[in-house]
């Protein structure tokens, strides 16, 4: 054999695992990018809590939206919630309910390719949660009732809200609940739950040039739409909430935010809250006391009231939230084996129905 036969041979030979890794990546993107949809079954007032329809004008659209007033619609602090992959804003109702029992103001949409809005023609990251975000946050900061505002966002919805709050200024604290530190580990961690047999040495390439080609659509940079590189961007006080058996997003994301967040400001962790909820998982931490009155005592101490953080903490605490039922009628797209998704898209046969 000739040497430029061998040659020709190897090259050969070399380039069919980056092939293979491409076709993977795009096979990814095609099944974990998009989620599927279902309109909201539930509305504030089958809890008991009066609403408006509300409409939040974003890049990616007009996304529908409710707005739940607190105290009878009295000037004061206003909570954005940004629910997570494959759910809507009703989804998010169960956090709506302490926090306005603690006196503030809501606001809560479906992000672009959820809930009530139209399929997505590419694929849905969580640059489309910060944008979106960034946007109702805008929507809920205009509000003549709302006199500062803060951010909770759930997983992907954690994403967005670290995201928004490192663009607006006027965010004056976040609440991130099982977030995903970053899009590379995000995509490691659904290699991991689908139970992918790649050695380390391929994992780590390949989580690359996967995640690489699911942002690409959209134009994006991983820094870009990163929560680690966001939250070293924001100096304002933010609590990172994850579940202590959180087997999704275990709490090493969270730890890595805190670390990033406290670097940032010269190992100043005064304003740095990591909290583990004992016995958590990914979802329904709100069914924890300790969980609902940790958050409203951190949004009344940094926003400012309505209540003392102490009166805030007793009135969540007090509210029996529990998990909302998983509504009746089929899900809007098609939802696939979780193989090169198991996260984004098969998350429910690791803790349960839905992302809330």
């Amino acid at each position: 054999m000739s040497k430029f036969r061998r040659a020709g041979l190897v090259a050969t030979m070399a380039a069919i695992p980056v092939a293979l890794a491409y076709r993977f990546s795009q096979v990814y993107r095609a099944r974990a990018g998009f989620p599927n949809r279902r309109p909201p079954s539930f509305t504030p007032a089958d809890f008991g809590m009066p609403f408006e329809e509300a409409l939040v004008r974003s890049a990616g659209g007009d996304l529908p939206a409710w707005f739940i007033p607190a105290n009878g619609g009295v000037p004061g602090p206003g909570v954005l919630l940004v629910h997570g992959w494959d759910s809507a804003r009703d989804r998010t109702l169960a956090n709506v309910q302490f926090l306005h029992a603690a006196g503030f103001h809501c606001l809560t949409f479906d992000v672009r390719g959820h809930g009530s809005n139209g399929a997505e023609t590419l694929p849905v990251s969580g640059g489309e949660f910060g944008a979106d975000a960034l946007a109702a946050f805008a929507t809920l900061i205009a509000r003549p009732e709302v006199t500062r505002g803060a951010v909770l966002g759930h997983s992907m919805g954690g994403i967005g809200a670290i995201l928004a709050a490192a663009a607006d200024p006027r965010v004056a604290a976040v609440v991130s609940s099982s977030t995903p530190s970053d899009p590379r580990r995000l995509v490691s961690e659904t290699f991991r739950l689908a139970h992918l047999p790649f050695p380390a040495f391929v994992a780590g390439p390949l989580s690359w040039l996967t995640t690489r080609e699911f942002i690409r659509p959209r134009g994006h940079r991983m820094r870009d739409i990163s929560a680690l590189e966001a939250v070293a961007r924001y100096r304002g006080p933010i609590l990172l909430v994850h579940g202590e058996f959180d087997r999704v997003i275990p709490p090493r994301h969270a730890e890595r935010l805190r670390a990033a967040a406290v670097a940032a400001r010269s190992g100043d962790d005064a304003t740095v809250e990591l909290f583990l909820v004992p016995g958590g998982g990914h979802t329904w931490l709100y069914e924890n006391e300790t969980y609902r009155r940790r958050i409203a005592a951190f949004l009344a101490r940094s926003l400012g009231g309505p209540l003392s953080p102490g009166a805030a903490a007793d009135a969540a605490g007090a509210v029996a939230v529990s998990r909302l039922p998983e509504p009746e009628g089929p899900l809007v797209g098609s939802r696939t084996d979780g193989v090169a998704a198991a996260f984004l898209v098969g998350a429910s046969s690791v803790s349960g129905p839905g992302d809330q």
